[in-house]
């Protein structure tokens, strides 16, 4: 594609990286047959197609609106136009890049400023999130329906088995995750002590930075990073082999921390070994040993749902469900996997009734196949689905934990 951007973001980062981004696509139009918005809605401007037009415009000078802002806001950022795209085109990334500049140039009203500032303000810190959950619990039965189904119930993580000296594997503690279902990092622990591994969390680290930076306050989401990185980096230091993130969409963002601080010089290089040591638990449980979990599954019926973040951010595609097939669970068919289930992190929040259509969607064919319960591998994932079905949901882990 031909581009004519404005020089001086031409002489940015962002927007020389956005021009090689442009450059790359061909406008084949491959990517809309996999979008789930263009599907609902079957608008162009509603696909990546158009919104890569769209942003094309806003950096080559054209004054964006909140019409270009509401399409942009519809994208899930599920990446699955990613997988499909012939050229490699990194929509994801000129995705941020293009809600920055018109967020930059677009006014929003006092409501939506209101919800976000309050989700960057709220989401990503466990002792705030933890409060306001609590609360939540409380005054469950007096909640709208639709409200009350958003508030998670108790999980107990159970004991964390101590560490024994064996080879160390630092885990992300998350911020949501934490809180909501803090039996996923327990369970994880338990699992990895079966197989000769400790499992540690380093005090300091939070949240990904995930939840600010997508809602466009890239600073926070930056320092968040940047938190977590002097958080684990003496652990790196003493020979830590690994970082694992049991949550998919942080394990995305952890995968990017090297280039989105790749222009910071005193953070660029940690930030490129913490994403090297980054692995989804699939990626790391793949090559080990799995014998002395024994046969878990023991033929339980039970219907997997990939998350976007993992099958089309970190390109992890098939390895859980062979750990699954593995471990004697009989996984059912379910239609259109690649489709995005409609969390997205805020997205159920910012884009409700987009988001319950996409779940409603899910939810139908994940059921299809009779399945005793729904597992998964992202927290975000797991309490949408949560609200839209009447069987378990689970995160995968939870199912190898005994």
């Amino acid at each position: 594609m031909q581009t004519q951007i404005l020089p001086e973001l031409l002489e940015t980062a962002e927007g020389r990286e956005a021009d090689a981004i442009l450059r790359a696509c061909v406008h084949c139009g491959f990517c809309t047959a996999t979008c789930p918005t263009y599907q609902l809605l079957g608008d162009e401007l509603d696909g990546p197609r158009g919104r890569i037009y769209q942003i094309k415009q806003v950096l080559e000078g054209h004054a964006p609106t909140r019409i270009t802002q509401g399409h942009l806001d519809r994208c899930l950022t599920c990446r699955s136009c990613e997988t499909t795209c012939p050229s490699g085109v990194r929509y994801g990334r000129l995705a941020d890049i293009g809600r920055h500049l018109v967020e930059e140039r677009v006014p929003r009203p006092f409501k939506e400023r209101l919800l976000r500032s309050a989700l960057v303000a709220l989401v990503p810190y466990p002792r705030r999130f933890g409060a306001l959950t609590g609360l939540g619990r409380l005054v469950r039965p007096l909640l709208p329906k639709a409200l009350a189904a958003k508030v998670p119930s108790p999980r107990p993580a159970g004991a964390w088995p101590s560490p024994r000296g064996r080879p160390r594997v630092l885990v992300l503690a998350g911020c949501v995750q934490s809180v909501a279902t803090p039996l996923t990092n327990a369970a994880a622990a338990r699992v990895l002590d079966h197989l000769g591994i400790d499992l540690i969390s380093a005090p300091g680290a939070g949240c990904c930075g995930a939840v600010a930076y997508h809602l466009n306050a890239q600073s926070e989401g930056l320092d968040a990073m940047r938190r977590n990185i002097d958080a684990w980096w003496p652990e790196i230091e003493s020979g830590c082999e690994a970082i694992l993130v049991t949550a998919s969409g942080c394990g995305v963002m952890v995968k990017d921390y090297g280039e989105l601080l790749r222009e910071d010089p005193a953070y660029a290089e940690k930030a490129a070994r913490v994403s090297a040591l980054a692995r989804d638990p699939a990626e790391l449980l793949a090559a080990m040993d799995l014998s002395p979990l024994g046969q878990p599954g023991d033929g339980r019926r039970i219907a997997f749902h990939p998350p976007c973040t993992l099958q089309h951010g970190q390109k992890v595609i098939g390895v859980t469900e062979s750990i699954l097939t593995r471990l004697g669970f009989d996984l059912t068919p379910v239609p259109d996997t690649h489709l995005c289930c409609g969390s997205a992190g805020t997205y159920s929040i910012t884009q409700p009734v987009l988001s319950k259509q996409l779940r409603a969607n899910k939810v139908a064919a994940l059921e299809s196949g009779s399945p005793e319960l729904i597992a998964t591998a992202n927290i975000g994932c797991q309490l949408h689905l949560e609200g839209g079905t009447a069987l378990p949901v689970v995160h995968w882990l939870e199912l190898l934990d005994r």
